[in-house]
């Protein structure tokens, strides 16, 4: 019960700081791992984005307040909005009425309640898994800067993909793998600090090569990672899986997320039929 606990614990300091400025580096704490986890974690566990959530609790509350009397300007100021025209879009986009309409009586407003976590044993289907312990080792490959939103990153990474697949890249890449593990990566960088990166590469003791534009190398850092094996059409599949991984393995597991990079592995270039792995990045809970 402690993942969950941690869990509600951050989702308390976001509930206590709707009308002010969240520090999503003081959830994710809470929530004992890293900004890039836990915004990776919220929408597998809940099914909406943790930005989308909390519009939606301040447009609750900011409702609340206009039938309550507070001005629009005072609303908008209240949770963050620096015009009332970014407050009214807000409001509108959530409710389907301006917030002058909110202040009338009678006014059909929505109401989006706190998400709490609490555990739900299924155990319907088997979910395959092992745990590997590796030391560093070092990839090459091409590297774009990720977004702080991961609902961008949703669109960044598989654009990614597609130029490195048409531009012949992945296949050149492949040609330099030289160590373990097999198959072409696609490394998350985005553990503490600011300078989130996503790497298409291959685990590699040779030179980077100057006739790949845009080429580095990165050291993945020693860690323990959950794996989950799979197969299937891309992108489904693998979400799939990452969504299993973080609702029905990690809460029950005795793990919790580690500061390292998330990491996907494919054997099979077909994405149509993918062969895959999901490299979960985990540390023991601490008794």
């Amino acid at each position: 019960m402690e993942w969950l606990d941690r869990m509600n614990e951050a989702l308390d300091y976001i509930e206590g700081n709707l009308d002010g400025k969240i520090d999503l580096s003081a959830a994710a704490r809470l929530a004992c791992c890293s900004v890039y986890h836990f915004q990776r974690m919220f929408p597998y566990i809940t099914g909406i984005p943790l930005s989308e959530y909390i519009r939606r609790r301040r447009m609750t509350r900011a409702a609340f307040d206009l039938q309550n009397g507070a001005k629009v300007l005072d609303t908008a100021l209240r949770y963050g909005y620096e015009s009332p025209t970014a407050f009214s879009r807000a409001f509108q986009n959530v409710h389907g009425v301006p917030p002058s309409a909110a202040q009338k009586q009678g006014a059909p407003l929505k109401a989006y309640g706190r998400i709490s976590f609490k555990i739900t044993v299924k155990g319907d289907t088997e979910m395959d898994y092992r745990i590997v312990k590796r030391e560093a080792f070092r990839i090459v490959g091409l590297c774009d800067p990720l977004d702080r939103d991961l609902e961008k990153n949703f669109e960044l990474v598989p654009q990614m993909w597609a130029r490195a697949a048409m531009s012949g890249a992945v296949e050149k890449l492949a040609a330099l793998m030289d160590s373990e593990p097999k198959g072409v990566l696609g490394v998350s960088a985005c553990m503490s600090g600011d300078d989130w990166a996503y790497y298409i590469g291959v685990a590699s003791n040779l030179p980077v090569p100057e006739g790949l534009p845009g080429a580095q190398e990165y050291t993945v850092p020693a860690c323990t990672w959950a794996v989950f094996p799979g197969t299937g059409p891309m992108p489904g599949a693998i979400q799939e899986i990452e969504k299993r991984a973080v609702t029905e393995w990690l809460p029950t597991s005795g793990y919790e997320y580690a500061d390292a990079p998330d990491i996907e592995l494919y054997t099979t270039p077909n994405p149509q039929d993918a062969v895959f792995e999901v490299w979960l990045p985990v540390r023991k809970q601490e008794a």
